[in-house]
């Protein structure tokens, strides 16, 4: 079996000979994709329902497709680039989200609109693609700041994508085909940057594709994640639920028997019992819950109208992205190169913690200090420093835990656990807004939550946070030893060294007779 020999490890990265700049800078327009995918429906479910004449358990599919397309096709597509190639894999990504953004932004049929949104998951696999091409590209003294500015792009992205949608669908006829339209064009944008400035570098690994370890895999996490994002609307204790989340733990556990067998597993199983891995891909868990629960959390809370609640601050879907949520994605953009910093200088771990402990007080202040606007601003942000420290921690946790040829894999899965985490964080804030109404309102008035239910939300997020401190104090280690390299990644590096050494040999061979000649 013969494997692709990386030129990286022939001499120097590419980007290091020609600088990281325009590889880090591709590779974040890329991460934006990846947010704009997930965030970029949500202010517009109201307007989806309207315009295509359709209810909520049919629009909520809208958004539980690209779910359940990420769940599936991250993982198995972060192994197919350290495989087959980062880049090449990276670029077909990237050509069918923006088949399903023109997809999404032609049809006005609620099917085909689902089609196109589970095109769209896909993209959820750009960013494990685009760590593992930074391992491989980027000089070592670079890495971590590197890939924690790629990461808080994933923060930057979501807001960009509510105050664009926010701006495309104001007026008395908002059209919600030019915010399918707009995600067209940064992805045919970053499709050039890709092709333009990244290197096609990086070991690959070969062999055969696990199809059935892949599908066991899928099947475990739909059937998760279905069951965590429809409890709300089909009943947490309804037959369909707890027929998901039984059929996950058969799954699950299929799963691993399949990937115990097979000679070339999609998930290397000493992942999971690896302790840095495991606990990284814990924390990343409770990071995905913190952050979601404050998008969504303070998203309702700021339209909450005033004058019939006696708190909110009758916020338009616009005011609410451009005021209240924007502030905290530009400083999570600023603060993501810091954390960079302090992974270099204390250690991902302890930088994990230190952003955590400001994302604790953060969501204090937002659950006991709501009742103003600069507060909720304040809060905001210190919350997503946590968020961006925690970006900036989880990849360098990762990078330094697995082999080269286990990266893109090993990252795809911390960001399944983070979408996992979002996705609990939807259903727990949710079903809590929906719990505790507000009685005696005027006829007509939808249903309207009680103010203590934010404030529980808030607590939970802050909860998970100080989890997120146990788990990078103790649960973490400061001096981890990393996964050994697969059989497989070791024949391919003994075969790229003893090429190396040929092309060495041949060259000074070349070389002599030049060399003699000038001696002469």
């Amino acid at each position: 079996m013969s494997h692709a020999v990386s030129p990286s490890t022939a001499s120097a990265p590419a980007s290091a000979r020609r600088g990281s700049t325009p590889l880090i800078a591709a590779l974040g327009l890329a991460a934006v994709v990846v947010a704009m995918a997930q965030t970029q429906v949500i202010p517009i479910l109201t307007l989806l329902g309207t315009d295509l004449h359709a209810g909520a358990a049919g629009i909520s599919w809208v958004t539980t497709a690209t779910l359940l397309s990420a769940a599936v096709f991250t993982p198995l597509l972060g192994r197919v680039g350290d495989q087959y190639g980062k880049k090449r894999t990276l670029l077909a990504v990237l050509v069918v989200m923006v088949a399903g953004s023109v997809l999404a932004a032609a049809t006005t049929s609620l099917a085909l609109l689902i089609v196109a949104r589970v095109l769209q998951g896909s993209a959820t696999a750009i960013f494990p693609l685009a760590l593992s091409i930074i391992r491989d590209e980027v000089p070592r003294e670079k890495l971590h700041g590197a890939m924690a500015l790629v990461s808080s792009t994933l923060a930057f992205g979501s807001g960009l994508s509510l105050v664009v949608t926010g701006l495309l669908t104001q007026g008395a006829h908002p059209d919600y085909h030019s915010v399918f339209w707009f995600s067209t064009g940064v992805s045919a944008l970053a499709l050039v940057a890709v092709a333009l400035l990244v290197p096609d570098g990086g070991v690959r690994t070969g062999g055969r594709i696990d199809f059935l370890g892949a599908s066991t895999l899928a099947v475990f996490l739909v059937l998760l994640l279905l069951g965590i994002s429809q409890g709300h609307t089909w009943g947490w204790s309804s037959g369909r639920i707890i027929g998901c989340f039984v059929g996950a733990v058969v799954m699950a556990a299929v799963w691993v028997l399949v990937e115990r067998k097979v000679a070339n597993p999609l998930v290397d199983m000493r992942m999971f019992a690896h302790r840095q891995v495991a606990f990284t891909n814990v924390a990343g868990l409770f990071v995905g819950f913190a952050s979601f629960a404050m998008f969504i959390g303070v998203s309702y809370l700021v339209q909450m109208p005033a004058q019939l609640t006696g708190y909110g601050f009758t916020a338009s879907v616009l005011r609410a992205s451009t005021e209240y949520l924007l502030p905290s994605t530009l400083v999570s953009l600023v603060a993501a190169p810091v954390g960079g910093i302090l992974v270099r200088r204390i250690g991902a771990r302890y930088t994990l913690a230190a952003g955590s402990l400001v994302g604790v007080a953060g969501f204090a202040w937002l659950a006991w200090g709501h009742g103003s606007t600069p507060n909720v601003i304040a809060a905001g942000i210190l919350a997503g420093i946590a968020i961006a420290f925690g970006y900036a921690s989880m990849p360098a946790l990762i990078a330094a835990s697995v082999p080269v040829e286990q990266t893109g894999i090993a990252n795809g899965i911390n960001s399944i656990s983070r979408s996992v985490g979002s996705s609990i964080a939807s259903a727990v804030v949710t079903s809590l807004l929906a719990s505790k109404l507000i009685s005696g309102l005027p006829a007509g008035v939808p249903p309207l939550p009680a103010e203590s239910q934010f404030t529980t939300s808030f607590v939970l997020a802050a909860g998970a946070l100080l989890l997120t401190i146990a788990v990078a104090l103790f649960g973490l280690t400061r001096h981890s030893r990393p996964m050994a390299t697969t059989p497989v990644a070791t024949a391919v590096l003994t075969e790229a060294a003893a090429e190396l050494k040929a092309e060495a040999h041949a060259e000074a061979l070349e070389d002599a007779p030049v060399q003699a000649d000038a001696k002469a």
